[in-house]
């Protein structure tokens, strides 16, 4: 008996729908239909990948009984609106960083999810990059001991247009829902516990987003980790996670297929090579096809995608940076 093919819908048609159309074909089958605020975008999309349906109006995405995925690739802001309307009519969804904007938002979005059996996650590529699981299990089996210490760093240049989405408050722009997602997720996923000490420091842009930030965070095993993060300066996306026998070091962190570990008594590395970069939207999609087949959700990291944006809510609380009609 064949398995019955999924039929993924994608809102939006933004770089990472394009990544995700061709993703799609190398699993051997197209994007079944698209959705986008400006329709004309939406049918050049549909022509270039061969999607078979455009939606007049976004929302009718979310009653087309074909529909079994609903991959959102929209802003930030617009997410829990779209997640909302997605499970009340029955899609799994699976949603672009940062999943939604706050915990208030997320939380009630897994409660609905779960009252309707529903696959809620989100599109962190952390989570699905092949090597990320092999350092996992390097890291589980107890050869390097315990984690003791991460250090992070994510900086971009971004001119100061006022008006792109990296700096519009209107977006939600800022540095924390951009590129501290991807941090704070390498930082959760090697620490055994959640954070629990929070301390931070924060530099505004001109429009009140998050230019610039340095978090400290430390759980109760003791484990503890820093992220540098801005957003008008570069840095290296660079992770060292530091454990008693040797560190990891990883470079190009959100869509890592090498790394690096360093044994701490003799000096000697070790290269560990997993996956492919350019691949890692077909992984992400690997997984939440598993997941929707299955109903495993182990791979997906919903409690993982929590506890971060548990610990990006209580920062941008203590920084009192609110977002336009945002409810914490």
């Amino acid at each position: 008996m064949t398995e019955k093919n999924l039929n993924w819908a994608v809102l939006g048609v933004g770089v990472i729908a394009n990544e995700m159309a061709q993703a799609l074909q190398k699993m051997g089958k197209n994007l079944y239909s698209v959705g986008n605020r400006t329709h004309d975008k939406a049918v050049a999309f549909a022509e270039k990948y061969g999607v078979q349906k455009v939606y007049d109006n976004i929302e009718d995405m979310f009653f087309d009984d074909e529909v079994d995925i609903v991959y959102i690739t929209s802003p930030h802001n617009t997410h829990y609106n779209f997640m909302k309307q997605a499970l009340e009519n029955g899609k799994n969804i699976f949603v672009e960083k940062s999943i939604t904007l706050n915990s208030r938002e997320l939380d009630e979005m897994i409660k609905l999810a779960a009252e309707k059996n529903l696959i809620l996650a989100e599109a962190m590529t952390v989570w699905h990059m092949p090597l990320y699981k092999e350092l996992w299990k390097i890291v589980q089996s107890g050869e390097l001991g315990k984690v003791q210490i991460i250090t992070m760093n994510f900086g971009s240049f971004k001119e100061y247009n006022m008006k792109n989405r990296f700096f519009n408050m209107n977006l939600a722009g800022g540095a924390m829902l951009d590129i501290g997602v991807y941090a704070l997720s390498v930082i959760r996923s090697f620490m055994d516990e959640k954070p629990t000490e929070i301390l931070s420091q924060w530099k505004p842009s001109p429009t009140g987003s998050d230019e610039q930030a340095t978090i400290l965070l430390k759980n109760s095993q003791g484990q503890m980790a820093t992220a540098a993060l801005s957003m008008h300066s570069k840095q290296p996306k660079r992770a060292v996670i530091s454990c008693e026998k040797g560190y990891i070091e990883i470079m190009e962190y959100p869509r890592a297929d090498k790394a690096i570990i360093v044994d701490a008594e003799t000096g000697a590395s070790r290269e560990i090579t997993s996956g492919e970069r350019p691949n890692a939207l077909y992984y992400e999609m690997l997984d939440m096809e598993n997941a929707v087949r299955t109903g495993d959700t182990s791979a997906m990291k919903l409690n993982l995608t929590k506890d971060v944006m548990d610990i990006m809510t209580t920062l941008r609380k203590s920084w009192n940076l609110k977002y336009p009609n945002e409810e914490w």
